[in-house]
């Protein structure tokens, strides 16, 4: 029996497949490796994982319904962790279609395969804190009202959520949604701001601060988040007519999965600053399009129901993912 990790080749993915394999799982990885990042660096997260053993990769794009189908026909899938999407607020502006592809019909084909699974257990999957969009109501909770996304990619991470709890309700498929909040650490996104930051720094040249500094992020180191995965994982909804969400009893929950407590950029800033030894030399220029000033999860719904709580603050974190950084670069 085997677990399918979407993305594999991704930030997140290739902690999960490490994690997983940990517990002697076997593990089917799949990822289009596509080049919206350095595909290197994807290369070098399989390599990691492979070192584990007990891992076994199949390149392709999970939009093409047949070949997804053929790829996975002879595996025996009992839980899916889909971590696979394409990323990127900003990203979303200049290549829309690019998340319609992977997000929504992606989406629906890792879905079309749990339901044709005889005996499926679970699908743990990949939704964001983009969904509360202009939100000002601080921390972020489940039951506020996700309806003004302010950016294509919330917008599809929102109708996952949906079309997730249609195929829950109509199939009966048990299903948790994950809304990450800016999951840093080593091995992260080359487009993250933090990864940005220290390239920049490091090589003396600027650094954009949007809206002027002032912008604040919940910062949740990268094991936080994996094991926050792997404890819903194993902890599926019962289908034993509980209502998990409003109005609907079936076995489809959507839990926030942050640290908890959100941090101010500038302050972000300088503790990149302290773990390189240098100053950064910032520009500061006006709040992006699709971009939000703040987000602050409530995760007591998760710490409930899963015992998730997160233990490492951006004080340990970010000096971690520099020192990760520096040794990968050779720098």
């Amino acid at each position: 029996m085997s677990i399918l990790v979407t993305g594999a080749a991704g930030f997140i993915g290739m902690h999960v497949c490490k994690a997983l394999i940990s517990r002697g799982e076997h593990v089917v990885g799949i990822d289009n490796l596509n080049d919206y990042y350095d595909v290197a660096l994807k290369l070098a997260r399989l390599s990691c994982i492979n070192e584990v053993g007990n891992f076994k990769f199949i390149e392709l794009d999970f939009s093409d319904q047949k070949k997804l189908q053929d790829a996975l026909c002879r595996q025996k899938i009992t839980k899916i962790v889909h971590l696979g999407a394409q990323a990127g607020v900003r990203y979303s502006i200049k290549n829309p279609s690019a998340y319609v592809q992977s997000n929504l019909v992606g989406h629906v084909n890792i879905l079309e395969i749990a339901r044709n699974i005889d005996g499926f257990e679970h699908l743990v999957y990949a939704s964001s804190s983009s969904v509360y969009g202009g939100n000002e109501l601080m921390p972020f909770s489940e039951k506020h009202a996700v309806n003004t996304p302010v950016s294509l990619y919330a917008a599809t991470k929102k109708s996952d959520e949906l079309i997730s709890q249609s195929y829950a309700h109509l199939y009966r498929i048990p299903m948790t949604g994950l809304r990450f909040f800016t999951v840093y650490g080593p091995w992260g996104r080359p487009d993250m701001a933090y990864w940005l930051f220290t390239k920049a720094i490091l090589a003396g040249k600027e650094i954009k601060v949007f809206n002027n500094g002032d912008m604040r992020r919940d910062f949740t180191y990268v094991d936080d988040i994996v094991g926050g995965i792997i404890g819903c994982l194993y902890k599926a909804p019962i289908d034993d007519g509980r209502y998990y969400i409003d109005n609907s009893n079936a076995p489809h929950r959507v839990f926030n999965i942050g640290n908890n407590k959100s941090e101010n950029l500038l302050e972000m800033i300088e503790l990149l600053e302290g773990a390189i030894g240098k100053k950064a030399v910032k520009v500061f220029l006006p709040m992006q399009p699709g971009d939000v000033k703040e987000t602050y999860a409530d995760i007591s719904a998760i710490e409930k129901d899963i015992g998730y709580f997160p233990s490492t603050s951006i004080q340990v974190g970010l000096p971690s993912f520099v020192s990760w950084y520096r040794q990968f670069y050779e720098i």
